[in-house]
């Protein structure tokens, strides 16, 4: 059974730094396009961030360019979401995404486009 586990969301003050984690388990993911999503209450669930499956093209919501930085390991079989400069606008959960579609581009940003999502982890910044 293929399963996400998101981790390393909490509390953060407004400026702070956070690091997601994403696993992946019960399938290899080295060749697939993978992405990060967040919801915050009473919202839908917004693009944050997509990364190709060499981890040589990127994409970034343009609320979250230039502080946010997404990688992956796919020796781990996992992938990253780095948070910087957060603000209190970053509140929600976020959840990581995998595709395993065919795919022909090399970032997808519509969360239809995936096929396998975490459960999501919290992230709260306070002013």
């Amino acid at each position: 059974q293929v399963q996400l586990v998101e981790s390393g969301g909490g509390l953060v003050r407004a400026g702070g730094s956070l690091r997601l984690s994403c696993t992946a388990s019960g399938r290899t993911f080295s060749t697939n396009p993978m992405g990060w999503f967040r919801q915050a209450p009473g919202k839908e669930r917004e693009f944050v961030a997509a990364i190709s499956w060499s981890g040589g093209n990127t994409n970034y919501a343009d609320s979250v360019k230039g502080r946010f930085t997404v990688s992956r390991d796919n020796a781990k079989n996992a992938w990253y979401l780095q948070m910087n400069s957060l603000k209190p606008e970053d509140t929600a959960v976020y959840y990581c995404a995998a595709r395993v579609r065919a795919s022909f581009r090399d970032a997808y940003t519509r969360a239809s486009d995936y096929d396998f999502w975490g459960q999501g982890t919290q992230v709260t910044v306070s002013s």
